[in-house]
């Protein structure tokens, strides 16, 4: 009861108040976190010993980014692992899930099950765009299901729905066996009013891709899509409806910005989806909110009572509570923090009124929330280079979902630079082929140029480079068959880029 009487408060925050009330709670909040975590977790005691902070004197926001940001070396891995704790009292009924090490040796978080709550409010604001109380909803859980985070988040947030009696809401985890979620798409989808598969976006492509192939009706499952774990273009999420018949991108679709550090962060909105639309529509627009960047962000909304973001030099930091809270940490993502007053406004400059483009868009008025925004684009690391410039997986797989192309490929690819015997870098991009679909000299060509077509458009840097150099910046496209092991071992997390 007590759990649901916050639910209530929380979720009435959310639909009535405004702008100036988030911005000034995000910052309410952090300090008021900095000051318990100051005083009651040793780590951070002696993180700011050893760079001579005094935590009576942070009182302002401005005070407050003074305060160095802390990340995995200088102070998750720095400090004895129980002093990250609260009171420095660690294994105290929690559950662990793992980073994926793609940045290194793992790292273990621990959570209670207030961050599998915060998930659950994010997940029935998503429910609540497309749904009521009496419409059946079978829920997919596509994710890994194993030591990481974001199937087991995602399962226990909507099982915090279903005991807050939402609604008639059945849940299905077959992780990544694709045989099973096919069988479910099959057996189970057709008996309920909706079906929302909650998963990795490349994985969901594959999954609708096999379902139609198999012969499932999916167009009429009334499939709607949860992703979470990286960001994609509005190309990829308009394949997706085009295919799976989604009636309203905006409040159908939604991407969740988590972590296994602090759980479910942030999330896309039906009014952040239209917005970052409209602005990769008017140049102008897109420097305004998001910089002059070559990538599309993911652009999220963010609750200040659970969480709060900034900026610093283009790294995200955030603040929030958890069994190891963190304070200012660098995450390791690239972006930034907007208020909804902000992003408004940036629309008005630009001669779009917001309220009038939610309402062309099928946009319901009481599903708009001046939440606080966060947009992040991937890390630097998550590009190679040719010759000096940065190549970055968005640019090429747009190219593989124009419709000449995703009859043969997955969506799927893994780039990397390499050099040949007279030492000239070359990129190489291996590409997945759709299972039953064979390679060719001709379908090879043909990825080819419209990859390298892609490249052009999407990038000014290469086109300067390919003016100058031309058949030297000519990628060497490498087909593979469907989730063949060594780029495209399936259930796991797509490496784009190879190192």
């Amino acid at each position: 009861m007590e759990k649901n009487l916050e639910t209530a408060r929380i979720q009435d925050l959310i639909s009535t108040r405004k702008s100036s009330f988030w911005f000034k709670k995000r910052e309410q909040k952090a300090i008021k976190l900095f000051h318990l975590v100051a005083d009651k977790v040793p780590a951070y005691k002696k993180f700011l010993s050893r760079h001579k902070i005094n935590s009576a004197s942070i009182k302002t926001w401005k005070d407050f980014q003074k305060v160095p940001p802390i990340n995995k070396k200088n102070y998750l891995r720095y400090f004895p692992y129980p002093e990250l704790f609260w009171d420095g009292i660690p294994f105290k009924n929690v559950t662990y899930t793992s980073t994926t090490g793609s940045t290194g040796e793992p790292f273990y978080f621990p959570r209670e099950g207030k961050l599998d709550w915060q998930s659950s409010i994010i997940h029935e604001q998503f429910l609540n765009n497309f749904s009521n109380k009496d419409t059946s909803t079978l829920v997919i859980v596509t994710f890994g299901m194993g030591v990481w985070i974001g199937g087991l988040i995602t399962y226990r947030g909507y099982e915090h729905i279903c005991d807050r009696s939402r609604g008639n809401i059945s849940i299905i985890t077959p992780g990544i066996n694709k045989n099973e979620i096919l069988n479910s798409l099959q057996k189970l989808s057709p008996m309920f009013d909706q079906t929302i598969i909650c998963g990795y976006p490349p994985f969901v492509k594959d999954l609708v891709d096999e379902a139609i192939s198999a012969g499932i009706d999916v167009k009429k499952l009334n499939l709607k899509f949860s992703f979470a774990a990286e960001t994609f273009t509005e190309s990829f999420r308009d394949y997706l409806a085009e295919h799976a018949g989604i009636k309203n991108k905006y409040n159908e679709t939604i991407n969740v910005y988590g972590s296994a550090d602090i759980g479910a962060m942030a999330s896309e909105t039906p009014i952040t989806i239209l917005i970052r639309e409209l602005a990769t529509k008017n140049e102008q627009l897109f420097t305004d909110i998001f910089g002059r960047i070559d990538k599309t962000p993911t652009l999220a909304q963010f609750n200040p009572e659970f969480i709060t973001f900034e900026e610093s030099h283009g790294d995200i930091l955030l603040t929030g509570n958890n069994t190891i809270p963190l304070i200012r940490y660098s995450i390791g993502d690239h972006g930034g923090v907007l208020s909804f007053e902000e992003v408004k406004n940036k629309l008005h400059k630009n001669g779009l009124d917001l309220d009038k483009e939610a309402k062309k868009a099928g946009i319901d008025n009481k599903s708009i929330a001046e939440l606080p925004m966060v947009f992040v684009y991937e890390r630097k690391d998550m590009s190679t280079t040719l010759y000096g410039l940065n190549v970055f997986p968005e640019f090429i797989r747009d190219g593989l979902l124009r419709p000449e192309l995703a009859k043969y490929c997955s969506g799927k690819m893994a780039m990397r630079t390499l050099f040949n015997k007279e030492q000239d870098q070359y990129l190489e991009i291996n590409v997945e082929m759709k299972k039953g679909t064979k390679a060719s000299p001709s379908i090879r060509n043909k990825v080819q140029k419209i990859l390298l077509d892609s490249l052009l458009k999407k990038s000014s840097e290469y086109r300067e480079l390919y003016r100058f150099i031309k058949g030297r910046a000519m990628p060497k496209v490498i087909l593979w068959p469907a989730e063949d092991p060594i780029f495209f071992k399936p259930g796991i997390k797509q490496k784009w880029i190879i190192k």
